[in-house]
């Protein structure tokens, strides 16, 4: 007996029925209600890093038409500058070098890295205190 239990074999004789689940405790229900917490959980965690990302994207874009010399009175332009603008938060005017281009590069930038590093620290903390 020893010797099947080291191959993985069961100890259990053949013929003994698994115990039927009481009243009190459904079958399963504890299971299915923490997958259910997980998978929600895995999903907020998932949506702020998203979001987070999105908005650093956002960031990046404005940064790429402004030192690209894209017009400004383009609409993809515009769109991206007045999404980025908020976005940037006390960022937007952290750095005021001579050159504008350079502000917000260096500026801006710092708000993507922001937003990447906060979108990441959240999903941290809600997996873990989920």
């Amino acid at each position: 007996m020893v010797f099947g239990a080291a191959l993985g074999r069961s100890r259990r004789p053949t013929g003994v029925a698994e115990p039927e689940p009481t009243v009190d405790q459904p079958s399963g229900t504890r299971h299915r209600g923490a997958e259910l917490r997980s998978s929600a959980v895995g999903f907020l965690a998932r949506l702020v890093r998203w979001a987070g990302s999105l908005i650093a994207l956002v960031i990046v874009v404005h940064v790429v038409l402004v030192m690209g010399n894209a017009n400004p009175d383009n609409p993809i332009s515009t769109a991206m500058r007045e999404l980025a603008e908020p976005l940037s938060l006390a960022f937007k005017n952290l750095f005021t070098p001579a050159d504008s281009k350079l502000g917000v590069l260096v500026n801006y930038s710092l708000a993507a890295a922001f937003w990447l590093t906060v979108s990441s620290v959240v999903s941290r903390l809600v997996r873990r205190l989920g």
